[in-house]
């Protein structure tokens, strides 16, 4: 274990973020990494617990919510690898369950950190921190590339369609168990949501492109702009290949269909978001134009897109932004209905939400309410919504209806599910538990299968289902 003295020695310390004032003017990313010393005392507060719930990933709510990482990584032993200054070590360790931390150490929710045994009496390890740290060190000292290379290779080609974090882990596994990997994307550049999902500040598009040049280095084949359906058939696809992953993400955005929802001015949030972050990757993010000053912003959702639509708007100079979440806010510390070692449903503010209220956006969020009508102009422009405060029942309280000026409505209300018809293409009526479907040669992983969900269960549902057709295809080598 680490030092068994350290979380009594040294208070949790997170990566700063940069100061509001100076990072609204850009779009680099939030957070300034500690140095190494700073480092491995965070990794000393590991207590090396006998039942580490942090790497536990217990279920509750129906199997929908976790405790814990769900991806089994072996979180203390990587702790206390850190704090000696094995960093190599701490590596090897790591990237045995996670061949993307590098994603997950900066946009992960942590649940790892939520089910420290820390959190009954004071902060958790910062464990979030310590994954970037290590893979980042890693990058810098070369070990990544090696650490994917096949040992042998076999004859077998494998198709992955979606390059998001399933897709990429799939890939990167099925590699490095030595068999031929070809990733397929229908947009112009691999990452999925991570490259077009996640805004520039939060996720630097340097560093997904870093993990995709590290694929295609040590043998990953990658072709862009190809929609399976339409640039490549089912059948084709099927017949050259031995097995096809599918895993495109739960990529319907859920819609709000009130009157007025064809107005211009009212956009989905991840096609607000893509077409930023195509915008900061051709120009650079020091020429933004300021593309909503003087404009009204409301943003419908919460979460994390919430979230980031809110912090992309004051980049933007938007005059005013505001929040409508249809739920009641949460209470400011756990009830005893969500007791640790669940994720604490609480209050708290994120990254967007302090800038939009530093900028005086004061009354940010409208807790409760629900949107009624989108209202236009003459030529079909957005000008104001209607809203009305809802019960804990959704349905609209009477005398509570307002309307609220916008200029532009980005709706955050999360995902549906994936798009059917790729699952019809190749025949798919079921989806079984393992990955596996009706069609012996095709699976479904990621957000495809689960639903909307965390980048961690898609990298954990990757590299499982890679491993489920590795142990297929040496099946059918030995038969």
């Amino acid at each position: 274990m680490a030092d068994p003295f350290g979380f009594m020695k040294y208070k949790r310390k997170d990566n700063p973020y940069r100061p509001v004032a100076e990072r609204v003017l850009d779009f680099e990313e939030l957070q300034v990494p500690l140095d190494v010393d700073e480092r491995q005392e965070q990794a000393a507060r590991c207590m090396g617990c006998g039942i580490p719930f942090c790497h536990a990933g217990e279920f509750y709510g129906g199997g929908r919510a976790v405790s814990g990482c769900p991806n089994d990584n072996l979180i203390p032993e990587w702790n206390d690898l850190v704090y000696r200054g094995e960093f190599k070590k701490a590596f090897d360790r790591l990237s045995r369950t996670n061949p993307l931390p590098e994603m997950t150490g900066r946009v992960c929710p942590a649940p790892c950190e939520k089910g420290c045994t820390e959190n009954l009496n004071g902060d958790g390890v910062a464990i979030h921190d310590n994954e970037r740290f290590i893979i980042d060190n890693a990058f810098e000292q070369g070990w990544v590339a090696d650490s994917g290379r096949p040992k042998e290779r076999t004859d077998f080609r494998i198709a992955v369609v979606g390059s998001g974090p399933a897709g990429l882990s799939a890939a990167w596994r099925l590699n490095q168990l030595g068999h031929n990997v070809t990733v397929f994307e229908r947009s112009d550049r691999f990452g999925g949501l991570l490259m077009y999902g996640i805004p520039n500040m939060k996720l630097d598009k340097d560093i997904v492109q870093r993990r995709i040049d590290i694929m295609a280095e040590i043998g990953i084949e990658f072709v862009a702009n190809t929609e399976i359906g339409r640039d490549i058939s089912f059948e084709v696809l099927e017949a050259d290949f031995d097995r096809v992953i599918l895993a495109t993400g739960a990529s319907v955005p859920r819609d709000l269909p009130v009157p007025g929802r064809e107005l211009n001015g009212v956009k989905f949030a991840v096609d607000f978001l893509t077409d930023i972050t195509k915008i900061v990757l051709a120009n650079g993010d020091k020429k933004m134009r300021q593309s909503l000053e003087g404009q009204n912003v409301v943003v419908i959702g919460g979460g994390d897109t919430g979230n980031d639509c809110i912090g992309t708007a004051i980049r933007l100079g938007a005059a005013s932004v505001t929040q409508l979440e249809i739920t009641p806010q949460l209470p400011s510390q756990r009830t005893d209905a969500n007791p640790w070692p669940e994720y604490p449903m609480v209050d708290r503010k994120g990254y967007g939400q302090e800038e939009a209220i530093a900028a005086g956006n004061l009354n940010l969020t409208h807790y409760a309410t629900s949107t009624t009508e989108f209202i236009g102009a003459e030529r079909g422009q957005l000008i104001a919504i209607n809203t009305v405060q809802v019960g804990p029942d959704f349905k609209p309280v009477a005398g509570t209806e307002e309307t609220l000026k916008a200029d532009l409505v980005l709706l955050a209300m999360g995902f549906t599910g994936a798009e059917q018809s790729i699952f019809q293409g190749f025949g798919i009526t079921q989806i079984f538990d393992d990955n596996t479907t009706n069609n012996e040669k095709v699976y479904v992983s990621g957000d495809a299968k689960r639903g909307p969900s965390l980048v961690i269960w898609g990298i954990r549902e990757g590299r499982k289902t890679a491993e489920k057709i590795d142990e297929t295809l040496r099946v059918m080598v030995t038969q």
